[in-house]
């Protein structure tokens, strides 16, 4: 049996999932990724030597920021009320680079997952931004959802 797409009526058009009928419940996700980098870069990132200045702190923001415009970015998201959004970093000698967390919590009618893995996202992306002119070659990676909670499909842990 294949799965139907929830996003698609019955034409296969494009279509925003209406909530309307679903319970009030709090729901919460969490989503990582890695930034690979040179450990020359990562030194640079943990002592706050950047140039651009406060690598993390500028990560954080920006990923919470991100967060919280989800629906302004993923054209079928819905616009939700988050009450939490937490972004972390972990730095990692083998492979040299961060690893980026973020955790989003909402009480609403859909799943917060999107806001999770945008945070990251975008938290990755900042990394990049503001250490660029020391390593151009930065990539990253594994951006993914490791646990989300509450709705009616209840718990999933990656």
């Amino acid at each position: 049996m294949t799965a139907r797409l929830s996003h698609l009526n019955d034409k296969g058009e494009a279509r925003m999932v209406d909530v309307s009928g679903k319970e009030i419940t709090t729901r919460t996700a969490r989503a990582e990724g890695f930034v690979a980098m040179a450990q020359a870069t990562l030194e640079l990132i943990l002592s706050g030597q950047a140039p651009k200045g406060d690598v993390l702190a500028a990560a954080r923001i920006a990923g919470i920021m991100a967060a919280k415009r989800t629906h302004e970015l993923i054209p079928l998201c819905h616009s939700l009320p988050v009450t939490e959004v937490t972004v972390a970093f972990e730095p990692s000698r083998d492979p040299p680079g961060l690893k980026v967390a973020a955790t989003a919590k909402v009480d609403a009618k859909t799943g917060v997952e999107m806001e999770a893995l945008v945070a990251v996202s975008i938290a990755c992306l900042t990394i990049y931004d503001m250490c660029k002119a020391a390593d151009r070659a930065m990539s990253f990676y594994g951006i993914r959802l490791v646990e989300k909670t509450g709705g009616r499909s209840g718990t999933f842990r990656r």
